[in-house]
C-alpha cells in the first residue's frame, strides 16, 4: 500500500484538510460486497458530502446504511432523499430517539450483515474520517487474515488535525493509555471509530450482546475482538476535525467511557 500523506510541520491559522488519494484495488477485491455503516444525529450539513465522496470511490458493490436517531435538523429526511438518488446502494434505518452511538452501530451492522455484506466499514458522518482511506482499509483486510483493520491516529504515520488544541490531544492520548493499561490490549488507537470488519469477525463478537451505548462501544468491540482471537491490524490515517455541526461527546458519554473498561474486563474474565 502507498505511504500516507504527511501533514505540514507548521500549521497555518486555517489548516488545510488532507485528502488522501484512494488506492486502486485489483479484482476481486475491488468488487467486494462492502457496506459502510454511518450513524447520524444532526449531520444535515455533512451527510450529503460524505455520501457523494463514498459513491465516487471505484468500489461498485459499496453500499451505505445510514442509521439516524430522529435528528431534529432533518438528517433523516435528507438520508431518505439520498436513498432515492442511489437506489439499491443506500438504505436508511430510522430510530425513534437518540439512543447512543453503540446501539446505532449495532443496528446498522446487523442490517448490513442481513443484507449480505462480506465486509463492514464503520465511520463517522462528520467528515473526520477521510473517505480516501476506505479502499486501503479494504485492501489491507484482503491481503491479511485480520478480522478487523483500524484506521489509526497513533501508529507511526498517523496524525491529528492541526485544529485540535493541546487539551483535546492530551485527553485523547490519556484515554488511549488508560484503556490499554486496564485491558492489556495490543492496539495503539483503542478508541478509534474508523475501521473495517470481516463479516465472520462480527459474528464471533455477538453484536446483540454488546452493552456499550456511547463512544465506549469502540473499546468494547476492540476488546472483544482481541479476547476472542481475531487478528487486529492498524494502518495510519490523518484524522480531520469537523467543519460543520457540534460534537456529540458529553459528560455522560465520558463517564461511560471511563467506567466501561473495568466492566469489560470483569465480564470477559467471567466468560472464561
Amino acid at each position: 500500500m502507498p505511504s500516507q500523506p504527511t501533514p505540514p510541520e507548521h500549521a497555518s491559522a486555517a489548516p488545510v484538510r488532507i485528502t488522501p488519494e484512494p488506492v486502486a484495488l485489483p479484482e476481486p477485491w475491488r468488487s467486494s460486497a462492502l457496506t459502510v455503516v454511518v450513524p447520524t444525529y444532526d449531520e444535515a450539513g455533512n451527510l450529503p458530502v460524505l455520501v457523494a465522496q463514498l459513491m465516487a470511490l471505484d468500489l461498485p458493490r459499496l453500499r451505505i446504511v445510514v442509521v439516524d436517531d430522529n435528528s431534529p435538523d432533518g438528517t433523516g429526511e435528507i438520508a431518505d432523499k439520498l436513498a432515492v438518488e442511489h437506489p439499491g446502494r443506500l438504505s436508511v434505518v430510522h430510530r425513534t430517539r437518540k439512543d447512543g452511538l453503540g446501539r446505532a452501530y449495532v443496528e446498522g451492522m446487523t442490517r448490513a450483515l442481513a443484507d449480505g455484506a462480506d465486509h463492514v466499514v464503520q465511520m463517522d458522518a462528520d467528515l473526520s474520517h477521510p473517505v480516501g482511506y476506505v479502499p486501503q482499509l479494504l485492501g489491507t483486510l484482503h491481503s491479511t487474515n485480520a478480522g478487523v483493520v483500524i484506521g489509526s491516529r497513533y501508529v507511526p504515520g498517523g496524525s491529528l488535525s492541526a485544529a485540535w488544541g493541546l487539551r483535546r490531544r492530551l485527553l485523547s492520548g490519556w484515554a488511549n493509555t488508560y484503556v490499554k493499561t486496564v485491558l492489556s490490549i495490543p492496539v495503539q488507537d483503542v478508541t478509534a471509530g474508523f475501521k473495517i470488519w470481516r463479516a465472520s469477525a462480527l459474528e464471533v463478537l455477538d453484536l446483540a450482546s454488546i452493552e456499550s451505548t456511547g463512544y465506549a462501544f469502540q473499546v468494547e468491540m476492540h476488546y472483544r475482538a482481541f479476547r476472542r482471537g481475531q487478528k487486529i491490524m492498524e494502518i495510519p490515517i490523518h484524522f480531520e476535525d469537523r467543519l460543520v455541526g457540534q460534537s456529540k461527546l458529553d459528560g455522560a458519554v465520558a463517564l461511560e467511557a471511563a467506567l466501561r473498561p473495568l466492566r469489560l474486563r470483569r465480564a470477559e474474565n467471567a466468560r472464561r
